[in-house]
């Protein structure tokens, strides 16, 4: 689909694999392996960084905006910020320098919160802030991160929440902390922004990647347990990344078309035919985007309930 767009994608630029390979504590890149805290070495395709090789694929794939953002489980959000500091400066430096179709969002340090640190990377031209789920799990977490999410209503600007650093898991194995840690981070963010993030932030137009792992298939055992009826938020969307048909078509059924936004997370996943027919796949690549980006056309985005 000619002009589509892509809200979940990673592409490394050469600022940051080098801040990377500088490091000798994890998150750290030896030669193309990367080693974190908390899962085994990964073994870097180069490929998958190449810019011009993934813009033809973004070109494939019929889009016209691929939005990139820092992988949050590197972890580089939780540093301090002494350290936090050249490594988002260098994805920053990277990203803004991919060709078209990219785009990107832009990161900040979540242990020593920098609204002003925020508001330059955002002066560049970003889409947005992605933050990792870790940091928005609870009230203490919606405390800290106030600042940034203040700054994004301030602006109009969208909020991206992305999966964060795994814990250690000893004997798991590789796929272990995307089907499980990951899946747990999601899930807990998307409840404690309807706790917490949504009082606080009533403007704010937030992402929850990997359909919030499947969180809002949950709506009926909420309402049982007395968090209220389910009731959509519909400046609350949840992109598609590493899930098909039988998932998404689960959560459109929970939250209806409108809140659902095309996500690959390439290079880690390619994009999926969803089996749901022109119209949604329209909805999701084109309609629903423009109003995770830019809002809705009247200005207006219709209230929340409950």
């Amino acid at each position: 689909m000619s002009g589509g767009v892509d809200v979940h994608q990673h592409l490394w630029g050469s600022p940051l694999v080098g801040a990377l390979r500088a490091r000798r504590v994890p998150p750290l890149l030896d030669g193309w392996t990367l080693r974190l805290d908390g899962e085994p070495p990964y073994e870097v395709d180069p490929a998958d960084h190449d810019p011009a090789r993934r813009a033809g694929l973004a070109r494939a794939d019929g889009l016209g905006l691929a939005l990139v953002s820092l992988s949050a489980p590197l972890g580089v959000e939780w540093l301090p910020a002494r350290e936090a500091r050249p490594l988002l400066d260098a994805y920053h430096e990277g990203a803004l320098d991919l060709p078209e179709p990219f785009g990107a969002w832009a990161a900040a340090c979540v242990r020593d919160v920098d609204a002003g640190a925020a508001a330059e990377a955002l002066d560049a031209g970003f889409a947005g802030l992605q933050l990792p789920a870790t940091a928005l799990l609870d009230a203490s977490g919606y405390e800290r991160c106030a600042p940034l999410l203040d700054l994004l209503e301030s602006r109009g600007l969208p909020l991206l929440i992305h999966p964060g650093r795994s814990p250690e898991t000893p004997g798991a194995p590789a796929w272990w902390a995307a089907l499980v840690p990951y899946v747990q981070q999601m899930h807990a963010a998307w409840f404690a922004f309807r706790t917490h993030g949504r009082p606080r932030h009533p403007r704010l137009r937030v992402c929850f990647a990997m359909l919030a792992g499947l969180a809002p298939l949950h709506g009926e055992r909420l309402a049982a347990r007395g968090g209220g009826r389910g009731e959509i938020d519909p400046a609350a969307f949840v992109e598609t990344s590493s899930y098909g048909p039988r998932a998404a078509d689960a959560v459109v059924r929970a939250l209806g078309v409108d809140v659902v936004v095309h996500g690959s997370d390439r290079p880690y996943a390619a994009p999926r035919d969803l089996g749901m027919g022109e119209a949604a796949e329209h909805a999701f690549r084109v309609t629903n985007p423009h109003r995770l980006l830019h809002g809705p056309s009247n200005g207006k985005e219709p209230s929340h309930a409950g």
